[in-house]
């Protein structure tokens, strides 16, 4: 193990106490559960291709279990939350990225490389993925570059320069928007779910489940699949679904 990552996990040691039973982790990329090891890559390189769940259960002497987020996201929103009772919903998880899961008959549909979900990386057109193109994050480091500043800027702050007028920032708004409605206009017709959820800080946004919406149908109007009928909500646990799915991801790997 590197100094770097004994530093912080003796850290983490530091935490367990007799009160604490298990540890439950909500991460990006994909995460082979039964390997203990998060494959694929993400923005936090460091939780990649090692031992990390033998190695954080041995700095935490309990149980530690790993699950990827977009997927802890939906097994929360499954089991208590906006898609309780639906059989087949797909997640679309707006954050650094676009991450994402799908339910199938009521299960998590992981595929056979643990891609399932991973809308993230559906190409939009020749040079850009669903990620670069509908991340407010990635959005805002366009508007950054065009904008010829120096100073990057976060996605809210791009939001609120659109807010306040500014014809740039609404230029990138507007094509992250759009982005979001082709993406959910593309996952509806191949999947045909019965419900599509929306999550990420981003989703809480006043007005922008009904601005995505509205764009998701004008696109199934331009395709001629205006049979397809779209339910497109917000997550009910909005930033907390990853760690309330993480913990029944626990729960269930540790009772298998």
């Amino acid at each position: 193990m590197n100094c770097e990552k004994k530093v912080a996990f003796e850290n983490l040691g530091n935490l367990a106490n007799d009160d604490i039973t298990g540890a439950a982790f909500s991460s990006p990329g994909s995460v082979d559960t039964k390997a203990g090891v998060v494959k694929g890559f993400s923005a936090m390189p460091y939780l990649h291709h090692f031992s990390i769940v033998q190695e954080l259960t041995e700095a935490l002497d309990v149980p530690v279990t790993f699950e990827n987020d977009a997927y802890c996201a939906a097994l929360a929103e499954s089991w208590q939350g906006a898609a309780r009772g639906v059989q087949n919903a797909i997640f679309i998880v707006i954050g650094s990225g676009i991450g994402g899961a799908i339910i199938s008959e009521g299960k998590i549909l992981k595929g056979r490389n643990l891609f399932g979900g991973e809308f993230g990386y559906m190409m939009m057109d020749a040079e850009y993925s669903f990620s670069d193109l509908a991340s407010p994050v990635n959005t805002a480091r366009r508007y950054t570059e065009e904008s010829g500043s120096q100073i990057a800027i976060s996605g809210q702050e791009l939001f609120e320069r659109a807010d306040r007028g500014e014809s740039l920032a609404q230029k990138h708004v507007d094509q992250m928007l759009d982005a979001l409605g082709r993406g959910i206009q593309m996952l509806s017709v191949v999947l045909n779910p019965d419900r599509v959820l929306l999550g990420g800080a981003i989703s809480e946004r006043d007005g922008l489940l009904e601005e995505v919406t509205q764009r998701a149908h004008g696109y199934l109007k331009r395709t001629q699949a205006t049979d397809v009928v779209l339910d497109i909500e917000t997550c009910q646990f909005r930033n907390q679904a990853n760690l309330l799915g993480a913990v029944a991801a626990h729960y269930s790997q540790t009772r298998q």
